[in-house]
């Protein structure tokens, strides 16, 4: 009997315990990888958000007087082909009609919510408010509610709008 109950020590001691040693690193290894993932995930989402919520502002508010600076400006928080076309559609439509209207416009972000986020691309759905007036002051402002979902790419340390689309 004693040498059986040395060899069950040995099995123990040499076999289960490191197995079990093993698999309790490897969870605890990929609770921490779980954990910082999820805090990347975390940040990624409320610094989208915010990016998502400043671009739509400067987007899509400016006076007549001074809309070639603010578009221009705008512009600076997007990437990709959507940066193309919006500068297109500035250049042609917008900045020409506010100027020959007097077109301004005003935008506001009530509420906005991270629909996806990893380390450098996010989604965000924004629900914005915006108020134009055309010509002189005396005509009523008109307000429009719309849904965007907003993607949006981290290009050199910054979250940049790449689409930007009414819903």
């Amino acid at each position: 009997m004693t040498g059986s109950k040395a060899s069950a020590s040995r099995i123990v001691f040499f076999g289960i315990l490191p197995g079990l040693a093993l698999v309790l690193a490897l969870a605890s290894g990929f609770l921490k990888f779980a954990d910082a993932n999820d805090r990347v995930t975390q940040t990624a989402g409320v610094a989208s958000v915010q990016a998502a919520k400043e671009a739509a502002v400067a987007l899509l508010t400016y006076q007549p007087d001074s809309v070639e600076r603010q578009l221009s400006a705008a512009q600076d928080r997007l990437t990709g082909s959507f940066r193309d076309s919006y500068s297109s559609l500035t250049r042609d439509v917008v900045i020409p009609g506010a100027k020959q209207q007097h077109v301004s416009t005003v935008a506001t972000v009530p509420a906005a919510a991270s629909v996806s986020a990893t380390e450098n691309h996010a989604q965000v759905l924004l629900f914005v408010d915006q108020t134009a007036t055309v010509g002189d002051a005396k005509g009523a402002p008109t307000a429009t509610r719309s849904t965007v979902l907003v993607t949006l790419d981290k290009v050199g340390g910054r979250w940049l709008v790449s689409n930007f689309e009414p819903k």
